[in-house]
């Protein structure tokens, strides 16, 4: 039951992890992994040029923006070098440098199994481990301190070297 259980969420957390991986595109349920040897489309700050153009497949509005690109750029508008950046790359990189929430969700990860592993030691001091001996109690404690010294354990260095027996207190 629990390799059953296992099993059924190692698959998803394996279907969820390759869906994510960049160059493995999921269609249907079957994995169809892409080529690494060909040329990929990167947003990274540290490669700014990537190996192909952000579109491959142009319209004909974008295809007739390519042909205005072959001439002079002061003719074009805002607009129109907008757009034809946009055919070259995905995001800026004021984009990519934006600060993302990810750190919240990584806090949030690490809170909730530190409270789990709370959870399970409490757990296990509830449920696991025996009572604790009575050795550990104060009264216990204070009646094994006083026959220690009316036995006189190590008069000489020891335990009952720092008694006063006269006066009934530690020196």
């Amino acid at each position: 039951m629990l390799r059953l259980t296992t099993g059924r969420v190692g698959s998803l957390l394996a279907r969820r992890a390759t869906a994510m991986v960049p160059g493995v595109m999921i269609y249907g349920g079957r994995n169809a992994h892409s080529d690494m040897s060909q040329p990929m489309y990167w947003d990274r700050a540290d490669i700014p040029l990537p190996d192909k153009p952000y579109k491959d497949v142009l319209t004909d509005a974008d295809k007739s923006l390519k042909q205005k690109e072959k001439g002079p750029w002061g003719q074009l508008t805002k607009e129109e070098k907008i757009a034809l950046y946009r055919l070259s790359f995905c995001q800026t990189f004021p984009e990519m440098k934006q600060k993302t929430a990810e750190w919240k969700t990584v806090i949030g990860g690490v809170f909730f199994f530190l409270g789990f592993t709370g959870l399970v030691v409490w757990w296990q001091r509830v449920y696991v481990y025996p009572p604790r001996p009575r050795t550990f109690e104060d009264e216990w404690q204070a009646q094994q301190i006083k026959r220690m010294l009316d036995m006189r354990v190590n008069p000489i260095q020891g335990f009952s070297n720092k008694w006063d027996y006269e006066k009934g207190q530690w020196k």
